[in-house]
Order: structure tokens, then C-alpha cells, then sequence
């Protein structure tokens, strides 16, 4: 039976009404600092804790609740006469329900300029303790930790007098993932601190992740799949997790995942750039002057596979942009903002998501913060730094006997960003600042090559070709000389590398070395 309740609690939601109709029903209430206020303030009955301990609030309220007979009254078991006669020997009465939340570290640490002093004082150590052991606990405790349980407690309370074992072993397993999301954000935070300015830091032989539910999903990439997405804690730099969605209907599972696609690639060009993807992978990139310019190229590219695909600009979207993607069937539309003319031609098409990211960081900049890549298996979890090397032109290595002209040398760099986006084994074509061929996620580089080639049709002539990996024979050369083109970079560093560049010399073709390869799983 409920007999006794500790409440201490931040977040004061729904607090006077449920420790109100606690008392209704004949159940002491304890509590501590600015709770017992408010429930006093109420006029709620309720015994200070410190009172029960025979002990003071110290330390500025750091210590308050960590006292034995405050533990004792939570962990003590019920079912064990040893436990019950040990508490009655030392007077301690039994705490049947314990109801905290926890001080607001996340809010304090999100906030920026916040001292390091005033967010260490919003690490909760009472709380989480309290929890813990009420959680252990939980055949002769309930635990509460979130105000939308309030009314399941009470009516099972003045149904029976008492809460279901059921009831008490999920809210055991609420408070046990709240505690461990608690330290997980607060280890993120520090994590974070200690490294600033110098990278990330080694990969950790414990990993805790943090993560929070910004919304559940209709369902995953099948119908018959349950999904739900989650944001990073403290996750500032212009992402999908913190995009503003300015019109349309909930983004799926699927959108998000090919919407994050587009808005890493486009953010890898300093000029205006549009990116067209389709199920994770870029079927259309194009730069130009204008937002407008570029997301005519993007389109031109590929003007088949943009249907019902994702498009990203990394420049604000005018009324010239917004009349070009009108009459597009296009998923989600990306970009830092949206002027009031864009607006109103965009937001007349009911299918549309319109995603606003804010200013997005340049290229390789400081903003762009190095983070890791997480890729579930069976058992357990890949994790890596996320691809952000600076690919360096200027440092790459011409390996045949005519070297790109200034025209190709742009366009190989351009491919080479396509290229570093597009799922293995990858081959891009391109010219003029516009893909005009990809082939993607194929089991041998020969077949990504000729479907980029088949896409690329009589455009391959005079193009350049870049590679996600070196070439393990000569024969994509051969492909690349038969279609027309006329340059290539690749990583090089294969065993055969001077079969395929004694094959780009006999073509006449340029072929440069990066060094660096760029896979995409």
C-alpha cells in the first residue's frame, strides 16, 4: 500500500494538482527546497526532508536528500524481515513513492555563453540517486520521473490502493533510461569542452550515446518497418536536426535520410550550388552564378531522376529560383532561407517540404565541427570520424603525359566533390560545372563507369571522369576513352596503376592522382 510519497522536483508541470490528490487520499508527503515552498504555498500539508533526517540542507542545496535514512527508506526490501526490523531500529519509516525530475542541464548547457561554472551547478546529483534507488527498488517503490505518469499513478491508486507491479517495473525502466540519458548528455557536454579547438578526441573504450526523440514516424523505409528520429544533444552547426520546416506535410524516414544526403554534399562548395539526390545518391549537381543558374544545371543533368527526389541549395532561394522549381515534383526542398517572394510560389504546392537551415558554414571551415559517423551491425556498432579531409587540388599528382587544361583541372575538382558523395563503387562524369553522368553502389567499377557513361549519353564526349577508388584494371580507361572523355582523377595506389595510365596516354587522356579515396557504404 502507498502510504508515504517524496516529491522534489524542477519541473513543477502538473505538481500541485497530483501531490493535492495524494493528500486526498492520506499519503504523507516529503519533499525539499523550492517543492515544499510551492506545496506550503498551496496549502498543501507536507514535512521537510530535512526534518526526517534531523539534517540541514548544506552546500548551497548541494546536499540535501543524500542521507542514509532517506536510502534506506528507498532501498530497504519489503519482502525481507531483516531489511524492515534493520529500518525500525533506526526509526526509518518506508517511502512508497518517490516523484523527481532533474535540474535542467541541457537547457543551461545549450545556451551559449553560459559559464562552465553555472552549468557544472546544473549537474543533478540527489536527483538521479533518488531515482536509482526507487528504481531498484520498484516491487516496493514507484518511481516517477515524467508529470505525464501522474494520472496513470493516481488511478491506480484510488482503484486499489496501491500501483500495478506492471505499472511499477515501466516506470523503473523510464527512470533507469533517464538517468543514463542524463549522463550521457552530461558526458557529451564535457566531452565536447575538453576537446574544443583540438578535434575530436580518441574513440572511447565506453560509449555512451545521448540522443533525443524529435519524432516518432509513420514508419521506416517500408511500411512495415517502426521508425523514429533523433536529434544529437547540443547539436547547434546547420543540420536536418536543427532545420526549421517552413511548409509541407512530416518529413519521412526516408526524406531525412536523402534530405542529409544533399545538404552534406551541397555544403561542400564555396559558390552557389543546387544538388538533386534520389535514394542517398546525387543525381544532379550543378553550379553556377545564382541559386537560380545552379539549380538549372542541377536539373539539366538529370531531368528524369530528380522526379520525386530531394534539392538543396546552399544559397538563400529567390522568386527566380522558386518559378524554375515550381513546376518540379520535388519531395523536400532545402536552403538557408526563403524570401517572401520564394515563399509564395513555394508554399502553393501542397507536396512540397520546405526545410530552412540557416547560414550554413564554408567549406572546411571552424564551423564545421569534426564528428563521427555511427553505422549499426548485428551485435554492434561501427563508428568513425566523419569524411571531412580537405581535398586539396593543388597537391594532387599528374600522372601522364598531358596534364589537364585549367577548363579540366575545375571540372575534376567538381567531380571529385560529386564523387565523395556517391554510394561505392562511384563514377561520376562531369563538365562545365554540371554532372552529366553517374553511376552508383555498383559491384564492379567497370559497371559504375559504363552506366555513368550510358547516362551521360553524347554529353560524355569532352567530359572528365572522377573515381571513388583506385582502378584495379585498365578497362575503365578504355570505357572512359571510347565515350570521350578527356580527364580523370582517381585515388591511384593500385598494383596495376601503370596499366591504366600507360592506357590514358595512349588515349591522350589526363588522368591525376589524389591519394585519397573517398568510399561511401
Amino acid at each position: 500500500m502507498v502510504k508515504r510519497a517524496l516529491i522534489s522536483v524542477y519541473d513543477k508541470t502538473g505538481l500541485i494538482e497530483f501531490a493535492g490528490a495524494l493528500n486526498d487520499l492520506g499519503i504523507e508527503i516529503l519533499s525539499t527546497g523550492g517543492t515544499a515552498r510551492a506545496l506550503a504555498a498551496a496549502g498543501i500539508p507536507v514535512r521537510q526532508v530535512s526534518d526526517e533526517t534531523g539534517f540541514p540542507e548544506i552546500l548551497d542545496g548541494r546536499v540535501k536528500t543524500l542521507h542514509p535514512r532517506i536510502h534506506a527508506a528507498l532501498l530497504a526490501r519489503r519482502d525481507l524481515s531483516s531489511h524492515m526490523e534493520q529500518i525500525a531500529e533506526k526509526g526509518i519509516k518506508t517511502i512508497d513513492i518517490v516523484v523527481v525530475n532533474l535540474y535542467p542541464f541541457r537547457e543551461v548547457a545549450s545556451r551559449e555563453g553560459v559559464p562552465l561554472e553555472e552549468v557544472i551547478e546544473n549537474i543533478d546529483i540527489g536527483g538521479p540517486s533518488m531515482l536509482r534507488s526507487a528504481a531498484k527498488n520498484h516491487e516496493g517503490v514507484v518511481v516517477v520521473c515524467d508529470p505525464r505518469d501522474y494520472e496513470v499513478i493516481l488511478r491506480e491508486i484510488r482503484g486499489s490502493g496501491d500501483v500495478a507491479r506492471e505499472t511499477r517495473l515501466r516506470l523503473a525502466v523510464k527512470a533507469f533510461a533517464h538517468t543514463a540519458h542524463y549522463d550521457a548528455l552530461i558526458s557529451s557536454y564535457l566531452v565536447a569542452i575538453a576537446g574544443a579547438g583540438t578535434g575530436p578526441l580518441d574513440l572511447p573504450d565506453e560509449l555512451t550515446l545521448g540522443f533525443e526523440k524529435v519524432q516518432a514516424m509513420r514508419y521506416g523505409e517500408n511500411p512495415h518497418q517502426k521508425a523514429a528520429f533523433y536529434r544529437e544533444p547540443f547539436a547547434r552547426a546547420p543540420s536536418l536536426a536543427t532545420a526549421r520546416q517552413l511548409h509541407g506535410k512530416e518529413l519521412s524516414f526516408n526524406n531525412i535520410n536523402d534530405t542529409n544526403a544533399a545538404l552534406e554534399l551541397v555544403m561542400e562548395f564555396d559558390g552557389p550550388a543546387a544538388v538533386a539526390v534520389k535514394h542517398a545518391n546525387p543525381c544532379g549537381v550543378g553550379l553556377g552564378s545564382s541559386p537560380a543558374e545552379a539549380f538549372s544545371h542541377a536539373y539539366d543533368a538529370d531531368p528524369v531522376s530528380i522526379f520525386g527526389g530531394i534539392v538543396a541549395l546552399n544559397r538563400p532561394v529567390d522568386a527566380e529560383t522558386a518559378k524554375l522549381l515550381s513546376p518540379v515534383f520535388i519531395e523536400v526542398l532545402l536552403a538557408p532561407e526563403f524570401d517572401g517572394a520564394a515563399t509564395d510560389i513555394l508554399f502553393k504546392k501542397k507536396d512540397i517540404r520546405v526545410l530552412a537551415t540557416g547560414r550554413l558554414p564554408a567549406p572546411g571551415g571552424v564551423e564545421r565541427r569534426p564528428s563521427y559517423d555511427l553505422k549499426k551491425v548485428s551485435g554492434g556498432l561501427l563508428i568513425q570520424e566523419s569524411d571531412q579531409t580537405a581535398d586539396t587540388p593543388a597537391a594532387w599528382r599528374c600522372v601522364t603525359t598531358r596534364r589537364p587544361t585549367p577548363e579540366e583541372a575545375g571540372d575534376l575538382a567538381f567531380s571529385w566533390k560529386v564523387c565523395k558523395y556517391v554510394k561505392s563503387n562511384a563514377i561520376v562524369l562531369a563538365r562545365g560545372g554540371q554532372t552529366v553522368g553517374i553511376g552508383a553502389g555498383q559491384m564492379s567499377r567497370i559497371g559504375a563507369a559504363r552506366i555513368a557513361i550510358e547516362a551521360a549519353g553524347d554529353r560524355a564526349r569532352g567530359s572528365v571522369m572522377a573515381s571513388d577508388a583506385f582502378f584495379p584494371f585498365p578497362d575503365v580507361v578504355g570505357a572512359a576513352a571510347t565515350a570521350g572523355v578527356t580527364a580523370i582523377v582517381q585515388p591511384g595506389g593500385s598494383v596495376r596503376d601503370t596499366e591504366s595510365i600507360a592506357a590514358a596516354d595512349h588515349a591522350g587522356i589526363a588522368m591525376v592522382f589524389t591519394g585519397i579515396r573517398h568510399f561511401r557504404h
